[in-house]
């Protein structure tokens, strides 16, 4: 194979099992150079990657024993992949904002070709929504992030946070690439909340963050998919490689959604689009007078349905956020609206819903259900985009 795998090591107590991880590539027929920062260097000795790759490790960011003292430059354009394991959150913060302080930070902006982040960390770290957001910033650059896995770690704690197993790394880095099961095919996604004014300073939204759906379009992207994404205001960082139409109105987004949605063949509609919006929007702020108000609501127009009804309507896929009856309510929706498929979620639970890096889903479909167990949302959206492209080619079958 002579695959240039470029390993990266920061410090961490799983630093010892990318000594197992330099092992494997190597028995794949992988060349391996390593580099290692500081702290790496205190928890496993440079010398033994120096047995197990057969090469130099480096450790400093301008090697004197370089030609041109110009190391990373050189390690960058020899590597066909990058990994970086275990990643430290030090580390991925970093390469998240651009920092370049050492070797590998300074590396990770040099290097054109694909990089692979293994994160290892304690559970408290790695659930901080400051880690998350480094971590959806890395992947909108195309960085690929493999793991954590969920278990017992070295402080005693248990949950995300051990570094993915070198088996597992191997096989990723190694694999033959593959057609995407999405590749070509046209996704239009809607996501995040709408705001609906009632004067040039009050809106009614709701408490919809936009992260699932932005996860959506990161995995339909990731599968090959042409992918359009339609959001409301949201703070996240929008995916690479895709088309993005920024909206406010749940108005605006039944204009933009219906615009694209005759050329698409999959429709995920994963947005919070609001129920009602006033009947007026007062042109100067309202002041506040009386004790009480009343403020006149109308039904904004049902996205969902008229994609349906189109009659070359794409294979549409609900949302439906549910505080009781979950299945109930799920199953009326996908009738009363004739989508192909509805993901449904709990919403005012402990765990998953809004405002959580965790969700679970229950999916119907026509004579068919499964269950998507609670997990990180990327993942989660991954399973999810995975069914909708089977049940997608099960329909357009010949």
């Amino acid at each position: 194979m002579n695959k240039h795998v470029l390993l990266a090591i920061c410090g961490g107590i799983a630093a010892y099992k990318s000594a197992e991880l330099v092992r494997l590539l190597r028995k794949q027929g992988a060349e391996v150079r390593v580099i290692m920062t500081r702290s790496a260097r205190e928890f496993i000795s440079p010398l033994t990657f120096q047995a197990l790759s057969g090469n130099p490790v480096h450790t400093e960011l301008l090697d004197i024993d370089e030609e041109n003292a110009m190391g990373h430059i050189n390690l960058a354009r020899w590597a066909d992949v990058v990994i970086i394991a275990p990643a430290t959150a030090n580390t991925i913060a970093k390469c998240a904002h651009g920092l370049a302080d050492d070797l590998v930070s300074t590396l990770f902006l040099a290097a054109t070709c694909p990089i692979y982040i293994a994160p290892a960390m304690n559970q408290a770290m790695w659930n901080k929504s400051i880690t998350q957001n480094n971590i959806r910033q890395l992947e909108s650059y195309g960085v690929t992030i493999i793991g954590p896995n969920v278990g017992d770690q070295a402080c005693g704690e248990t949950g995300f946070g051990r570094m993915a197993e070198p088996a597992e790394i191997c096989q990723l880095l190694l694999a033959e690439p593959e057609t995407g099961i999405l590749q070509g095919v046209k996704v239009l996604i809607s996501a995040g909340p709408t705001r609906e004014y009632i004067d040039p300073v009050r809106y009614i939204t709701n408490r919809s963050s936009g992260k699932m759906g932005y996860e959506l379009a990161r995995a339909a992207a990731k599968a090959g998919a042409n992918v359009t994404l339609v959001s409301g205001s949201v703070n996240l960082v929008a995916p690479t490689g895709l088309k993005l139409v920024q909206i406010e109105t749940a108005a605006q987004m039944y204009n933009a959604v219906i615009a694209q949605a005759g050329d698409a063949d999959i429709y995920i509609g994963a947005a919070a689009v609001a129920d009602y919006s006033p009947v007026i929007t007062e042109k100067d702020k309202i002041k506040k007078q009386a004790e009480q108000t009343n403020l006149v609501l109308q039904q904004t127009k049902d996205i969902l349905a008229e994609v349906a009804r189109l009659s070359n309507a794409p294979f549409t896929v609900g949302f439906a956020a549910e505080t009781n009856d979950l299945e109930a309510y799920a199953q009326e929706k996908l009738l009363n609206k004739n989508l192909d498929m509805i993901a449904a979620n709990w919403v005012g639970q402990e765990q998953g819903g809004f405002d959580s890096e965790q969700n679970a889903l229950e999916v119907f479909w026509d004579k068919g259900h499964t269950s998507l167990a609670m997990t990180d949302k990327n993942q989660l959206a991954e399973q999810l985009i995975n069914l909708i492209a089977t049940k997608f080619n099960e329909k357009n079958r010949v």
